[in-house]
């Protein structure tokens, strides 16, 4: 049963002079409305299962016409998922995959799940939330509902999307309805799933907040509305800039408490034990993902405009990016202590998503430590059993395949480097054979009495 708010109770709009918000309502708690997904990657996809799931019609569009035919098929393409996933969809009467936009003109609400990256300047790039709102615009019809769920600065779903929209000579809050929620997807993790993480509500008016609110509280276990979508926008980057921030700490201290012997890890653990007033973050190569190293910036570019610097958020930024280069830095020093450079030295990448047990690699910072090697001169190979081939990314094209992990492979290369420490990889047989470990997350702890000299880095 889903948990709603007492501020949600409290945004309750009037819905006796408004027709189409009525009807909509009502389409929405019976579930005889149909909702639309735009974009069926990392969250269009969830968010398409858990609507199905709850028993509305789906309707799932994506521009890129490979992952429809996969669908179609019964295929999965993001594994974190579950195999059965695509089968149940493909099989369903309930849910149709499409490349046809006009598909969604038979939607109620559709929900807008599309990229947010970041330019060549750290600027934001809403490119596929202004096409895909002018894809809706070109179809939209009264009574429907609109939702951002793609993470922005605030401001844009009123101030970008909405003329957008209005445009049509359709009015919002009384032919169609706006509103913000914020994906809170964390790929991997098994205690929540979309329908168990709460989520954030918030209208351009008070009827798109109760419409969205009504629509959510049929997916997901608790809903919380707030009382503008400039709310629930902010609190999106807030989450992530708490983390940005704080993961930027414990990089800082990791390399100052290195130069001093001390090991950031043991620290953090003997830190943890007090029971308040402290939550462990924990240091690594670089920041990866969709979120966290992307999304705080959107606020430093927002803050720009009303000519304020948001320092923390930068500095963040800086010291997270420079981790890539720091570990490489280390890396070479190991090398040389050896009496090896780095140039033509065979490096053995363990791991290239951007967290351990999953296949995503959006702003690992694997690639960039790759490049940085290459740059070097050094041979670089990888294993990771959840990504069999390096995926072209935005700003980086690794031509490299996983090779399997033996002891041949670990006894021909100069340096094993730990990025990413998926549960599956065999640490024994690295920590038995390798001539040189860097271990970037601390992986190397588990392993009793492991005879390669390791560097934490």
């Amino acid at each position: 049963m889903t948990m709603i708010t007492k501020q949600t109770k409290s945004l309750m709009a009037d819905f006796s002079s408004c027709e189409a918000a009525t009807t909509l309502r009502e389409r929405l708690e019976n579930k005889t409305a149909t909702i639309g997904i735009v974009g069926l990657g990392y969250v269009g996809l969830p968010m398409a299962r858990t609507a199905h799931d709850a028993g509305y019609k789906v309707i799932g569009y994506d521009c890129d016409q490979s992952k429809i035919d996969m669908l179609n098929k019964g295929e999965s393409y993001l594994k974190h998922l579950g195999d059965d996933l695509a089968p149940k969809l493909a099989a369903s009467e309930k849910f149709i995959a499409t490349s046809d936009a006009s598909s969604l003109e038979d939607a109620d609400a559709i929900l807008l799940c599309v990229p947010t990256p970041l330019g060549p300047h750290r600027e934001p790039d809403l490119s596929f939330v202004l096409d895909s709102t002018k894809m809706v615009a070109s179809l939209l019809k009264p009574g429907q509902l609109i939702v951002l769920e793609s993470t922005t600065y605030p401001g844009t779903t009123r101030d970008e999307m909405l003329p957008i929209l209005e445009k049509t000579g359709l009015k919002c809050g009384r032919d169609f309805f706006v509103a913000y929620s914020p994906e809170r997807e964390d790929p991997g993790r098994a205690n929540y799933d979309t329908s168990t993480i709460p989520k954030l509500v918030g209208g351009v008016d008070a009827i798109s907040t109760d419409l969205a609110v009504a629509m959510y509280e049929n997916l997901i276990t608790e809903v919380h509305a707030v009382s503008s979508a400039e709310v629930a926008e902010a609190a999106k980057l807030v989450e992530n800039i708490y983390r940005a921030v704080n993961i930027a700490m414990v990089n800082e201290l990791k390399t100052l408490l290195a130069e001093m012997g001390i090991d950031i890890w043991e620290v953090i653990e003997a830190a943890s034990t007090k029971p308040f007033g402290y939550q462990p973050f924990y240091p690594g190569p670089g920041l990866g993902g969709h979120c966290i190293p992307i999304d705080p910036f959107y606020l430093t570019w927002k803050a720009k405009e009303i000519g304020r610097n948001t320092k923390f958020i930068e500095l963040a930024g800086e010291v997270n990016a420079q981790m890539p280069s720091y570990v490489v830095s280390q890396l070479m020093s190991a090398l040389n202590i050896g009496k090896k450079a780095l140039h033509n030295a065979k490096i053995l990448v363990i791991g290239i998503a951007y967290k351990p047990d999953i296949d995503d690699v959006r702003e690992s910072p694997a690639a960039v430590i790759i490049e940085l090697l290459w740059s070097g001169g050094a041979q670089v190979s990888y294993h990771d059993p959840h990504v069999p081939m390096f995926p072209k990314m935005r700003r980086h094209d690794i031509d490299l395949t996983s090779t399997p992990l033996t002891e041949q492979v670990i006894k021909d290369h100069d340096c094993v480097l730990i990025i990413t420490d998926h549960t599956s990889i065999d640490y024994g047989l690295i920590g038995k054979h390798a001539q040189l470990i860097i271990d970037t997350r601390n992986a190397m702890s588990r392993v009793p009495n492991p005879t390669a000299p390791i560097i934490k880095a």
